[in-house]
């Protein structure tokens, strides 16, 4: 009885300490002690009920203390309740120290929730960044397009990293400009001679306002000749106005058309109207002849009249050398 009552009695001090070690980081306390960060097991065991990983934690406050940076416990919880990355924040801040970068806390944390890599911009202010721009398309004064590809070094401003812009407005600003340099050139050999001047507008107008980068040089890398725009356009409108000419003569020619046609139509109506008249005229001579105006004798002489100028009118066709007119 005695064995089995001290049995559970160092089964029960087993679990006690195997439930006082889950909660209290004993091992991670002395680290932070030798390393001279002054933690009380009080303030893990809250970690834990806050469920903030003490390791992580510790790890970063024991990195930051060796590093000289004036950090508090509260603050890296704070931070990492808010969901932040506390690990590249303080190297971050230690890059940024080392580099004699002005970089706060505070500023590395907003930063960091802003959804940039702190860490990064860090590195790139002290090491800039190239960007290549895709090839831009302008077009000289006189018509001829340019192809541009050019290399844009920035750096990180870490004070406008908080709601600045980013690459693309960077890319589409440069583009921008060397679309307005390359318009302005009152030729496009101008531009081949002296590609730097398009580097010298772009870089005057200062494209990197309200960004988080700032620009350092603008070099231009490729400059291509594309297509004769100002001969196509020329071309095309020459194409215009000759489908403006056809149709205007077409417009033309069915109006002229209709006219002879319209003429035709009244031709055929004054045949209509002699033909008409000429069946009118047996009917007022029967009519004359049975109302007593014109007698027998005079019809028969009229008759007599007409096929005597119709037997002239044959005889003197007859008589008429071939291939001659009358009045020959």
């Amino acid at each position: 009885m005695p064995e089995i009552l001290l049995g559970i009695i160092v089964v029960a001090a087993v679990l006690l300490i195997a439930v006082f070690l889950r909660y209290v980081p004993l091992g991670l306390w002395i680290r932070a002690r030798s390393s001279g960060v002054p933690l009380s097991i009080m303030m893990l065991i809250g970690m834990r009920l806050r469920r903030i990983s003490p390791p992580r934690l510790v790890d970063s406050l024991i990195t930051a203390s060796k590093a000289g940076l004036n950090v508090e416990v509260n603050q890296l919880e704070k931070h990492i309740l808010a969901g932040g990355n506390i690990e590249r924040v303080i190297k971050a801040l230690i890059s940024a120290q080392q580099a004699g970068i002005d970089l706060q806390y505070e500023q590395a944390c907003a930063i960091d929730l802003a959804g940039r890599d702190v860490l990064q911009a860090v590195q790139m202010s002290v090491n800039p960044k190239i960007i290549e721009t895709p090839p831009v398309s302008a077009m000289a004064m006189d018509g001829i397009e340019l192809r541009v590809k050019a290399r844009v070094t920035v750096r990180t401003n870490i004070q406008q990293l908080v709601g600045g812009a980013g690459e693309e407005t960077i890319i589409a600003r440069v583009g921008e400009g060397i679309v307005t340099t390359i318009g302005s050139s009152s030729s496009h050999k101008a531009v081949l001679e002296n590609p730097d001047k398009i580097s010298h507008t772009v870089l005057s107008k200062g494209l990197d306002a309200g960004t988080a980068f700032e620009i350092l040089s603008i070099d231009i890398a490729d400059v291509d000749v594309g297509r004769n725009i100002g001969a196509q356009l020329q071309m095309d409108q020459a194409e215009a106005d000759k489908r403006i000419a056809q149709a205007r003569a077409e417009e033309r020619r069915a109006m002229a058309v209709a006219r002879e046609q319209e003429m035709q139509a009244q031709v055929q109506e004054m045949r209509a109207k002699v033909v008409e008249a000429e069946a009118q005229v047996p009917l007022a001579m029967a009519d004359a002849l049975r109302s007593g105006k014109l007698g027998v004798l005079d019809y028969y002489n009229m008759k007599n009249v007409m096929a005597d100028t119709a037997m002239r009118e044959g005889i003197s066709k007859s008589t008429q050398p071939p291939n001659m007119t009358k009045d020959e």
